[in-house]
């Protein structure tokens, strides 16, 4: 069992984790660079700082890499395509588009564990699936025909190694996380150095994604994926929805950005759906159990 007052805590670490992540879309849009020029810095800048972490706790940082290596690489390798696909997602999409998939991350994180880990899940959480699946089909309905429908796409698999990264964080408490995200730096770094061109970003770009990279991703990064030692991962994925509606009143409040109507309805079915297989479910048979 978790102790109501670790519970909490890993509630607060998710829900802060999810408001500082919230604004990458802001920052990507704001920079007006390419979707590599921004992931390649922004990666190098949150090696800075996870690097200093990790040097101020060597020995433990090695140990856990010792000990979980392959639960690391995986996790690095889930991170590294979640944060490349996510901002590449916001500069070939709308942003109530990106946002309003990201809400499926609980019930994507249930699916996960359902099918990967064979671990008990609810009717409840099955018919939570089916409806996310028709959120997410109403949101990218608005981009049949037209550029946008791959930038959906490629958010729908940001989603989707996002809700897989929870339950491994979960599944591996011990495991350092500055390792873990560290590596999804490292792997991120490797791909777009040879496709960077820094030369093409003004002072605006540099602005933004140093706030990006050296704040706002990294320490969001760092909140969340400490939030399942603490918490459930079926309870820390709820806050995903948190993104999606600061996300969108950045979108309307400083890009101008509006969700369309079928947009809107897509993201409420899929918070509805989120909220039926979780919250709502009072015999509490989710799919992560109650520990």
């Amino acid at each position: 069992m978790v102790r109501t007052g670790s519970r909490r805590l890993g509630w607060g670490l998710a829900a802060l984790g999810m408001l500082l992540v919230s604004t990458d879309s802001l920052w990507v849009r704001v920079s007006g660079a390419d979707a590599l020029d921004i992931a390649f810095v922004v990666s190098v800048l949150s090696l800075v700082l996870y690097g200093t972490m990790a040097i101020r706790q060597a020995s433990a940082s090695w140990a856990s890499l010792r000990a979980d290596t392959w639960p690391l690489l995986v996790i690095g390798v889930l991170g590294a395509i979640s944060q490349l696909t996510f901002i590449s997602a916001i500069t070939h999409t709308e942003v109530p588009n990106v946002v309003a998939i990201v809400a499926a991350a609980p019930v994507l994180a249930a699916a996960f564990a359902w099918v990967a880990l064979r671990e008990r899940t609810s009717p409840r959480v099955a018919v939570g699936i089916a409806l996310t699946v028709v959120g997410i089909g109403m949101v990218v309905s608005t981009s049949i025909g037209s550029p946008n429908l791959g930038g959906d796409f490629l958010a729908l698999i940001a989603v989707i190694c996002f809700a897989a990264s929870t339950v491994i964080w979960r599944r591996h408490r011990d495991m350092s996380r500055i390792v873990g995200l560290s590596l999804a730096a490292v792997l991120v770094v490797i791909p777009t150095a040879f496709a960077a061109d820094l030369g093409a970003l003004d002072a605006k770009a540099w602005a933004a994604i140093f706030a990006m990279g050296l704040v706002c991703n990294p320490l969001g990064r760092l909140s969340y994926s400490n939030a399942p030692r603490y918490a459930p991962a079926s309870e820390v994925a709820l806050f995903a929805p948190v993104e999606t509606v600061a996300g969108i009143v950045w979108a309307a409040l400083f890009l101008n950005e509006y969700p369309a109507l079928v947009t809107l309805g897509g993201a409420v079915v899929v918070i509805f759906g989120m909220l039926y297989a979780t919250v709502l479910d009072r015999r509490g048979a989710v799919a992560f159990g109650s520990d």
